[in-house]
């Protein structure tokens, strides 16, 4: 007896491979272009001009473009080749709301945000205005009570797919997320005094707004020898692109920085490789950025407010030393 499977993309080891490979080769049939930089990303172009894009995620695709009847045709061959359904305007994706009005869109996590906080008893807390409590220094060395390291890696790992759409919560997280080997009841509490931030902030995410200089500009910054247990720096980057913010990281870096500019140069450098893929991928949406991408360094920005600042005191000293 022979059986014939309707559906093995999640049941065979190479099943992944052969559907990519399929609807690869089906996309390009229909005028797509393949990006370099992300190869689930998929462009449709004429003269020139980008006509619809379309973004692979295993067997979910999210697809936009300007003409309608294009876009209409598009489904409708999908749906002939495919077993496909489609579910419309996007409201809600792995996870993320999206709410799509006049004035931009919204992108929240607020039912998973919910989830989380039911998922550890947490529905009930009081809400905190600040991440981290004053003077706090996590480290895997102490005298703390041991807790159970599945119920912190689920926290951590619910945090972490938390970050989709809360850069805010970014660098903690990082923190938090190097202790889940040797776990303590302060980690916890860190951990759970993210969760009381969350409740204050349930509605928080990303908005989107109409603007016409979409221009890339990266933020950097880095926490040197942030680590108690190795001394190490934490390098952070965000860019945005137009109106609000839609790519960010944090993570420890890989050596030891012997001075606070050195850990600010991996940063920097981080941030540098980041932008040039970016660019990259703009450049596939015909959305070439003609200039130089500026980066801006958040430890340099203070340094010269600093220095302003400095100087404005002197001067008015001098000038209050000639009055008298």
């Amino acid at each position: 007896m022979v059986y014939r499977f309707k559906k093995v993309l999640y049941g065979l080891k190479r099943a992944p491979r052969a559907w990519y490979a399929r609807i690869d080769s089906y996309l390009v049939s229909l005028g797509f272009e393949r990006s370099i930089s992300k190869p689930t990303l998929y462009v449709k172009k004429e003269q020139a001009e980008t006509q619809l894009i379309m973004s692979l995620y295993v067997d979910d695709l999210l697809v936009t473009g300007g003409d309608q009847i294009m876009l209409a045709d598009f489904k409708a061959k999908m749906k002939d080749m495919f077993e496909m359904s489609d579910l419309g305007q996007m409201t809600y994706f792995l996870g993320m709301e999206v709410l799509q009005t006049q004035s931009g869109i919204f992108l929240g996590q607020k039912t998973f945000a919910v989830k989380i906080l039911n998922k550890f008893s947490m529905e009930n807390c009081k809400p905190t205005s600040t991440l981290v409590a004053f003077g706090i220094k996590l480290s895997s060395q102490g005298d703390h009570e041991q807790v159970s390291e599945s119920t912190y890696r689920s926290l951590i790992g619910c945090l972490l797919y938390l970050t989709a759409t809360r850069p805010d919560i970014m660098f903690v997280v990082n923190v938090l997320s190097r202790f889940m080997h040797c776990c303590d009841m302060q980690n916890l509490q860190a951990a759970k005094r993210v969760l009381r931030y969350i409740k204050g902030t349930l509605s928080h995410g990303l908005q989107f707004s109409k603007t016409e200089n979409l221009k890339l500009v990266g933020y950097t910054d880095s926490d040197w020898a942030g680590s108690k247990d190795d001394m190490k720096s934490a390098s952070g980057y965000a860019f945005t692109l137009g109106s609000a913010m839609f790519c960010w990281s944090s993570r420890k870096q890989s050596m030891v920085a012997q001075s606070k500019a050195e850990a600010e140069y991996v940063a920097a450098t981080s941030a540098v490789n980041q932008a040039i893929w970016l660019r990259k991928i703009l450049a596939d949406l015909n959305l070439h950025q003609r200039e130089a991408t500026e980066i801006y360094s958040v430890t340099s920005l203070l340094l010269q407010l600093q220095r302003i600042l400095f100087s404005m005191v002197e001067q008015s000293y001098s000038a209050s030393s000639c009055m008298w």
